[in-house]
């Protein structure tokens, strides 16, 4: 049995010592099983649990149990989980204990004022957090409005709910982060965007054949639309919520960098090692790559002069992003103009017309 029924550690004790105390008896050898029950703390993010077996020599009369406990210097409330005794085998019995409480208490070393509060609002740090501990969490989340928050919800999160609910489905089966350390959610998701990417890519494909659109024409257009509304959702949300516009602009040009370095560097690697293999040459036409390349880099001069400008004359209100009303708006269409332009420009070549 153990000696009580709780104890009390602080989070940087290291390791808890539990001891099993055997009584009314230490003759011969005996054992017993144990093994941890998650409770308010979990086994692998506040300790590290498990099962295991006690053995008691002959004339030994105490045993102990030790559980490390994991200190993530995170500010929260004393969570606590239980230690059961079970199947004792040699003759012994389990006693009147055979179950205790251990409670993890924050170690007033490492306390500060954000972690008094927090205890005076009786908050969990580990509620707040944005991924989930297993599948279970992820699918409800995804199967109900707004992750769950129906109070909170407004009528365009039932719509996107409504639009959405076959992707958050999908996507909730990609395994959750906390197994083995976030890299099978990382390569699971990729593979996932990769293979949402390729759909996406052979239905723009298909619908420029049904209309008739020229392959390249269809890839300035659709797919590029595809592939990078996502990106304008992300700059939106980064320059409304940083204070500078480095990560709005940073994520775009970010994200054309994987695009044009790993997106296109990756395949051509791989199909450059078939072609080895097999002893036959790797040639890709270039087409009127000559002509976009060459009316985009033109393009993109005339808006980096345009951020320049921004940054440095009054007018614009030395911001790159925002500023006055009338030369906020003006910037936003002089870009939707260039992008027209190089859309329409590289159409008329592609058929032939420039």
């Amino acid at each position: 049995m153990f000696q009580k029924r709780g104890f009390l550690v602080k989070e940087s004790i290291g390791s808890a010592i539990i001891p099993v105390v055997r009584k009314n008896g230490a003759d011969g050898e005996v054992k017993v099983k144990w093994r941890t029950i998650d409770k308010s703390a979990l086994n692998g993010r506040d300790f590290e649990g498990g099962e295991g077996v006690l053995v008691f020599k002959h004339t030994e009369i105490e045993q102990n149990i030790m559980i490390p406990i994991i200190d993530d210097m995170t500010p929260e409330k004393d969570e606590h989980f239980e230690i059961e005794l079970f199947d004792p085998e040699g003759g012994a019995k389990i006693g009147q204990i055979n179950r205790t409480a251990v409670t993890i208490t924050n170690d007033d070393d490492f306390n500060n004022v954000l972690s008094n509060m927090m205890q005076m609002t009786n908050a969990n740090i580990h509620a707040m957090q944005v991924h989930h501990e297993t599948y279970l969490g992820q699918i409800k989340d995804a199967l109900n409005v707004n992750g769950g928050d129906i109070e909170n919800a407004t009528g365009m999160d039932y719509v996107l709910h409504f639009l959405t609910f076959g992707w958050k489905v999908i996507f909730a089966l990609i395994p959750p982060p906390s197994i083995c350390g976030g890299w099978l959610c990382f390569f699971v998701s990729l593979g996932a965007i990769g293979l949402l990417t390729a759909i996406v890519g052979d239905l723009a494909a298909i619908f420029g054949c049904l209309v008739h659109l020229d392959d390249a024409v269809t890839a300035i257009t659709f797919v590029a639309l595809g592939t990078s509304l996502p990106d304008t959702f992300a700059s939106r949300a980064a320059a409304t919520q940083e204070k500078y516009a480095d990560n709005a602009v940073g994520n775009v040009t970010g994200s054309n960098s994987v695009n044009v370095f790993l997106g296109l560097g990756l395949p051509w690697l791989i199909a450059s090692v078939y072609h080895l293999v097999n002893g036959t040459t790797f040639r890709v036409q270039a087409g009127s790559l000559g002509f976009s390349v060459g009316l985009f880099t033109g393009l993109s001069i005339l808006t980096i002069g345009l951020l320049i400008a921004r940054r440095t004359l009054a007018i614009f209100g030395k911001a790159e992003l925002g500023g006055p009303t009338i030369p906020k708006y003006a910037s936003g269409i002089f870009m939707i103009i260039l992008w027209l332009i190089y859309v329409l420009v590289s159409s008329f070549q592609a058929y032939g017309h420039i």
